[in-house]
Parts: structure tokens; C-alpha cells; sequence
């Protein structure tokens, strides 16, 4: 679940790991669709791709089955993930990045 500020690379990370995996399609920012799906090679579904920024309240995502979603055998990624911290699974990992200088990215790992 990558954190950090608007324009420090969430949705690329996310691009990457979508890559990495084998995902079919080109990963993007899901902010106006909340939520984006992939696909692997066999057309199963490999990852999903949340983007809280937009919520007011994390009964927003549960109102769209972020506990449904949690609850299958895939990858699912969060872009803002402080906005809903309270429901996601204590096994979640969540990683900040922060701008060095604009051609640098720093990766902690927070949980």
C-alpha cells in the first residue's frame, strides 16, 4: 500500500509491482474510477488498484466491498491508504515514499 504525497510516484510503484507480476494490462490511476482491476496472462484477476484520495470517510470504502475485495486470494494495492488504516488486515504492508529532489523517490516501509 504506497503512501505519500500528491506526485511521489504511488501509481507508477503500483505500475511496476502490476508489471512485475505479469499483468496484462498497463496500470493507471484509478482516482475518478476509486478502484482499477488486472488481469494475468490467463485472464484471471491479478491485482486490484485502489485510490482513496477522493473518500470523505472510510464508510465510503466500505460502501464500495473494500472488505470484499480484501477478502479474495489476489494483490491489492491502495494508493492513500490512511484514508481507510482502520480496516485494512494487521498482515497489510504499507510503504511511504517522499520526493528527494524531482528526479528521486525515497521507499520506507512503514508496517
Amino acid at each position: 500500500m504506497p503512501a505519500g504525497g500528491m506526485g511521489a510516484g504511488k501509481t507508477t510503484l503500483i505500475k511496476a509491482f502490476v508489471k512485475l507480476l505479469g499483468g496484462e494490462e498497463q496500470g493507471n490511476s484509478p482516482t475518478f474510477g476509486i478502484v482499477n482491476e488486472y488481469h494475468n496472462q490467463e485472464g484471471g484477476i491479478l491485482a486490484y488498484h485502489f485510490d482513496f484520495y477522493r473518500l470523505n470517510n472510510p464508510g465510503e470504502a466500505l460502501d464500495l466491498g473494500l472488505e470484499d475485495y480484501l477478502r479474495e486470494d489476489t494483490w491489492v494495492f491502495i494508493e492513500w491508504p490512511e484514508m481507510v488504516a482502520q480496516l485494512l488486515p494487521e498482515n497489510s504492508l504499507t510503504l511511504e515514499l517522499r520526493i528527494i529532489d524531482p528526479s528521486r523517490r525515497e521507499i520506507s516501509l512503514v508496517k
